[in-house]
């Protein structure tokens, strides 16, 4: 199950990764690192919302396979944009082109086409993820391992 890396304002979780109160330097040092990211990923997808509207909108239903080549293509397309503009800041920006999806042939996206998971599946994942000593043993392994991790370096 992968995790997240979140504020104070999330429950316990499973797969949420909250950030600790300085207790100890082990604590210390993975808040240090977890701040640190968090952050990073916060403004990415910030700018990434702020450029595709479909970043921005919920996802819940969507096919996980999907969503990682969506994210993958808005990132892309974002680089791509950054490197072409990046001689044409001290100019004035012309007209720009304007893009039909039909007269370059893409397909309209498949939404619900996948059934949908049977309530027993979607309750048992439920309990999983709100599993409090999964979320208590995941921090602490991740705690263990930054410090690891930076006592080799």
């Amino acid at each position: 199950m992968g995790y997240y890396l979140t504020d104070g304002i999330y429950p316990e979780w499973a797969t949420f990764v909250k950030q600790f109160h300085a207790q100890g330097e082990k604590r210390k040092l993975f808040s240090k690192y977890q701040e640190g990211h968090r952050k990073n990923v916060e403004m990415t997808f910030g700018v990434l919302q702020s450029q595709f509207a479909i970043v921005h909108d919920p996802t819940q239903f969507w096919d996980k396979e999907d969503l990682a080549k969506i994210m993958r293509a808005c990132i892309i397309l974002h680089n791509m944009i950054v490197e072409d503009e990046r001689d044409t800041y001290a100019t004035p920006f012309g007209a720009l082109p304007s893009y039909d999806d039909a007269t370059y042939g893409l397909p309209p996206p498949n939404l619900g086409e996948e059934s949908l998971a049977s309530n027993e599946m979607y309750i048992g994942r439920t309990i999983q993820l709100c599993d409090r000593q999964k979320h208590c043993q995941l921090q602490f392994d991740l705690v263990e391992h930054i410090t690891m991790f930076h006592n080799n370096d």
